[in-house]
């Protein structure tokens, strides 16, 4: 009797649960009708979307998940839906689609589940928080960014030249790429903060194994970036990833950002005047309006996230490329002689407008983001009933419905090599596609619409600065891994070459 009771109540469930469901597919259908909506391709994933989900995280093993991904546009099209772990998704590359997305209806989107999977290492701040929090946390960052504070070329200097001491000077193999990123966490510390962590001081700089010290938060950054990235590609399932290497690399960002969270209580009350500089840091600005220790490391976090990961990013890419493009490396270092000197005989100071009236540098740097973005994928969550502008129906021109909290998710690489956009030789480094091109939302290196990448001007400059004093310094540069065609590329929350970047400097 009991048992029959339990499947007449289990039955029932379901045939609520089918009417529901039923009831919500009708409710849809007609809204999109009203918004003239037609569905878009829809790509078969499995039961649901489960073996699609195990494809994508072993390519994401196998450090290919970007180009799998780029993969599924070149088979299905520009815009499609697929179902990943029971969730439907829209994934799009259409410019018009992401001037809406992020722009035009900027207010009909969020970042979904974003805050949770992010939670452990990056708390409340720019990038996991929407609305007012998010709102907040850019009005504070906005200062740190004006032009003034951008052009500060001489507290990168000594960062530059310290990062120059450690490149070995006869013509060794080395990873440039582990330099880049000790780089950008000092100068970014320094910049933020006021005081650098030091990552590039100490023995072994150049190892492969994990050191203590700065050097060892460096590493614990990227380890607990990689999980959180895990956590993302879970979707719903995210609080299953919390394993113990993923805590205990939190655990240690935490401690060492922390040490600047006290020294920023510490002086709040402190005049700029006895701190010995004029200059704004942000990490006291931050302090005078709210003291709350956690406020105050998820704030540093974020914007540490930014400042360092992006900028690395960027100088990396370009140093793999100009290793593989000799040609580009003699025009380039021709032209920065002819301004700046060379290191035995400088004309002059490097300075950010004179950095800016470079415009081969500009080239190299914009193409070598279309090929390699800092941030390859992004994705964007429906906060109500809403619709595209493009994608739909048998020739893809139709409006799509995106229903509240389904995913639309979009590649910025995948869109920066499309051949109908850029021409046949999409795929190929070309800086001089630069000189008569004007680009709208087809080419987001850093995002687009209210949620821009602030640091976007300091990411350029401190890579244009380095990239001078690099090429002031060296005359020539060898590919350290001839065989490597294609870059292998680790995307966590931002790109990085997964087998390092790896050349001779003469």
């Amino acid at each position: 009797m009991l048992s029959s009771t339990v499947i007449l109540i289990g039955a029932l469930f379901v045939v609520i649960f089918g009417l529901q469901k039923g009831i919500k597919h009708v409710q849809r259908r007609k809204q999109a009708k009203k918004l003239g909506c037609e569905p878009p391709l829809r790509v078969k994933t499995g039961f649901y979307g489960i073996p699609a989900f195990i494809q994508l995280t072993k390519a994401a093993k196998e450090r290919r998940w970007v180009e799998f991904i780029e993969s599924r546009y070149q088979e299905f099209g520009n815009t499609f839906i697929q179902t990943f772990i029971g969730k439907d998704g829209i994934s799009t590359i259409e410019p018009q689609n992401l001037k809406h997305l992020l722009g035009i209806q900027f207010e009909d989107f969020g970042l979904g589940t974003r805050h949770r999977e992010f939670f452990p290492l990056l708390g409340d701040g720019i990038f996991t928080l929407d609305g007012a929090g998010w709102s907040h946390a850019r009005a504070l960052l906005r200062p740190q960014f004006t032009r003034d504070q951008v052009a500060d070329l001489d507290l990168m200097d000594g960062h530059v030249n310290r990062m120059i001491g450690l490149i070995p000077k006869d013509g060794s193999i080395f990873d440039i790429q582990r330099l880049f990123f000790l780089l950008t966490i000092d100068s970014a510390t320094h910049f933020l903060f006021g005081e650098s962590v030091g990552a590039m001081e100490g023995d072994n700089v150049l190892g492969n194994a994990t050191v203590g010290g700065a050097q060892g938060f460096a590493d614990a950054f990227n380890k607990a970036q990689e999980w959180v990235t895990f956590r993302s590609m879970a979707l719903d399932f995210y609080w299953m990833i919390n394993p113990k290497e993923f805590r205990e690399a939190t655990r240690r960002v935490h401690e060492v950002v922390d040490h600047y969270v006290h020294r920023a209580i510490a002086n709040k009350n402190a005049e700029k005047q006895e701190s010995g500089s004029e200059r704004y840091v942000f990490a006291e600005a931050l302090a005078r309006e709210n003291s709350d220790p956690k406020f105050l490391r998820d704030s540093m976090l974020n914007i540490l996230l930014a400042g360092r990961d992006t900028t690395a990013s960027l100088l990396s890419s370009t140093f793999w490329f100009l290793a593989r493009h000799p040609n580009v490396w003699e025009k380039l270092r021709h032209i920065i002689v002819e301004e700046f000197g060379d290191v035995e005989h400088p004309k002059g100071q490097i300075t950010h407008t004179r950095l800016k009236d470079l415009p081969y540098l500009r080239y190299v740097l914009n193409e070598v983001l279309r090929l390699l973005p800092p941030v390859p994928l992004n994705f964007r969550v429906a906060n109500k009933d809403t619709s595209l502008p493009v994608g739909g129906g048998p020739n893809g021109k139709s409006p799509i419905f995106i229903h509240k909290g389904q995913p639309v998710l979009y590649s910025v690489y995948a869109m920066h090599r499309r051949k109908d956009l850029y021409g046949p030789d999409a795929e190929i480094f070309r800086p001089e596609r630069w000189e008569n091109s004007k680009r709208g939302w087809d080419y987001l290196p850093f995002n687009g619409g209210a949620r821009i990448c602030l640091g976007q001007q300091y990411a350029l400059t401190e890579a244009s600065y380095t990239i001078v004093k690099l090429l002031q310094r060296f005359q020539v540069i060898e590919d350290g891994d001839p065989w490597m065609k294609k870059p292998v590329i680790q995307s966590n929350l931002t790109m990085a070459h997964g087998d390092g970047v790896n050349i001779r400097l003469y």
